[in-house]
């Protein structure tokens, strides 16, 4: 190999990068990152029933966003340098995997990870899934020959695990393990599958932990981490004073917190936490230290469009969206439809889908196969009606009221227009 391909190629020969795609550009990661929903030539001509369920496949659409293109910088460095620090040809690797030697991370080394927040429906787990496909590819590889290893080794490169909403280490453990049972076919973990079993939380999460560890684990995803803590109620949120002061957020169970602090400071794979605002700000105070969540400037918020007139939503989201009708007769782009779709959405991504399909369904069911502003504004007195306090909230911009209603879309699926 000649100097120029070493210089291209910080980790060459490192068997667990090998198998990870290339190191991508800015451009290269905007095609990956994004989706558009395709349809077959003359669609408009089908039954408005079999147009319905081509319809669905505006789900697919995903503009790749600035939030998008930084958490997937944060995860490309994450995962190849947890990579470079377990390169199977070093002696140190396996003296860690053995238990030789207690793998401690010091202090001007530290913990890889990084946190991920924003209002539900902002595009944060399909961000993080679509950073793990498209940068670091499939979530297994298997290697037929391996350093210092006889016969094939399964490579788990990526995890994504919901926190379950107990909270509780025992059902964390339980999501893991059956989390990397799907994945990889480990029969690793069948006996702990038992109520006896679990009663011994720690034990199980640390033999998790263990069996991702020897299988050279890149990057755990934990979603939904306001699961950790006991938010309040909508009810209890409006009882506040307003300019009161922001209530502490009690714990679930401390085990699963005190596992998940230990295993981000051995640093033995990185780890990504998302959710919500509340959950987010409850576990960097649990940990003492944003330092913890923001070890290569990796605190990603996303977060609604600005306005009508914000650039990513006219000029990047728009366009592709206004291309995915299915009626005879078109909606232009204009104005008025970008500050009708802001006004019904405080721009939530997943909301504005959610419009997009519903306003369809009002269209097809007129039987004029046009689709109308008044589609829209039918749509958000009908079926979407219950989302109007939250959306006003939101685009009041008010934190007290924006409180009330933190986990507002998390309820909330694309398909709600079914109902």
């Amino acid at each position: 190999m000649s100097e120029k391909d070493d210089l291209m190629n910080p980790f060459a020969g490192n068997i667990l990068v090998d198998v990870l795609r290339p190191i991508k550009g800015r451009k290269e990661a905007i095609k990956a990152l994004s989706a558009r929903p395709v349809f077959p030539m003359g669609i408009e001509t089908a039954p408005t029933h079999i147009r319905l369920h081509y319809l669905m496949r505006i789900r697919e659409l995903h503009i790749a966003s600035q939030a998008d293109l930084q958490l997937w910088t944060t995860i490309d460095l994450m995962v190849r340098d947890v990579y470079r620090g377990r390169d199977p040809r070093l002696n140190t690797t396996w003296a860690d995997l053995s238990g030789e030697v207690p793998h401690l991370r010091s202090p001007e080394d530290p913990p890889i990870a990084a946190a991920v927040l924003g209002p539900s429906g902002t595009g944060k787990s399909q961000g993080i899934l679509r950073c793990f496909r498209g940068c670091l590819g499939d979530q297994i590889a298997t290697h037929d020959a391996f350093p210092g290893l006889h016969g094939p080794v399964i490579q788990l490169v990526w995890l994504s695990v919901e926190v379950p909403p107990s909270g509780k280490a025992g059902d964390l453990a339980l999501a893991l393990m059956e989390a990397s049972k799907r994945a990889t076919g480990t029969d690793r973990f069948d006996e702990w599958f038992t109520k006896e079993k679990m009663r011994l939380p720690l034990r199980a999460l640390n033999e998790w932990h263990q069996w991702a560890a020897g299988r050279f684990l890149g990057c755990l995803h934990l979603d939904e981490v306001q699961n950790f803590f006991r938010l309040q109620s909508i009810q209890q949120r409006m009882k506040r004073t307003a300019g009161g002061r922001e209530p502490e957020l009690s714990v679930q169970e401390d085990q699963a917190l005190k596992w998940l602090l230990s295993i981000m400071n051995r640093g033995q794979y990185a780890v990504v936490v998302s959710g919500t605002n509340d959950g987010i700000n409850a576990l960097s105070r649990r940990f003492s230290t944003l330092s913890r969540l923001s070890s290569l400037g990796s605190f990603h918020p996303y977060e609604p469009f600005r306005g009508a007139d914000d650039p990513a939503f006219c000029d990047f989201f728009l366009p592709p969206l206004i291309r995915c009708q299915l009626t005879k007769k078109k909606l232009e782009l204009t104005p008025e439809l970008a500050a009708l779709l802001f006004k019904l959405t405080a721009g939530v991504p997943r909301l504005i889908v959610t419009f997009w399909l519903a306003a369809h369904r009002v269209a097809f069911e007129r039987d004029k196969d046009e689709l109308t502003l008044l589609d829209f504004d039918y749509a958000s007195k009908t079926m979407l009606a219950p989302l109007a306090p939250a959306v006003l909230a939101l685009a009041s911009g008010n934190p007290e009221r924006t409180r009330l209603y933190e986990d507002m879309v998390r309820t909330v699926d694309p398909s709600i227009w079914l109902a």
